[in-house]
């Protein structure tokens, strides 16, 4: 008898679990969704001094308007461009990242956290490259 008893109540534990794990997934559904096409972009090989400039792509596959209240970058060489009127659901929008390379040497990785009311309210994408030293022009 005890273990028909510890067997119901496990049954029952596991079922609460679960329509729990359940309704908070539906729960968190609702609301704003950035999904960038890609989180990553890689420069290669740049020299010193040399800017560039790359745009993050992304889109609110969510359901309720998307609002970026700030991007933030890892340093004052990379300068960040972001909408800032709301995005509907389903509409896309792009962030502008320019980096300069002035006084850089050697691999560089930039991280840039996007700050918005989505689901997730963090989102961060990153810019890579290798800076080589400056070019010689007095050879040329």
């Amino acid at each position: 008898m005890k273990t028909f008893v510890v067997l119901v109540f496990g049954v029952f534990m596991i079922y609460g679990a679960i329509a729990q794990e359940n309704a908070s997934a539906e729960a968190s559904s609702d609301g704003a969704v950035i999904t960038f096409e890609e989180d990553r972009y890689d420069f290669g090989d740049i020299y010193q001094g040399d800017k560039v400039e790359h745009i993050f792509k992304f889109e609110n596959t969510g359901n309720e308007p998307l609002i970026i209240t700030n991007v933030q970058t890892t340093c004052g060489c990379t300068a960040p461009n972001w909408p800032r009127d709301p995005i509907a659901p389903g509409q896309a929008s792009e962030i502008k990242v320019a980096f300069n390379s002035a006084g850089k040497i050697g691999r560089q990785n930039k991280v840039i956290t996007v700050v918005s009311n989505a689901v997730s309210p963090t989102n961060k994408v990153t810019i890579v490259t290798n800076i080589l030293p400056k070019k010689d022009d007095s050879y040329e």
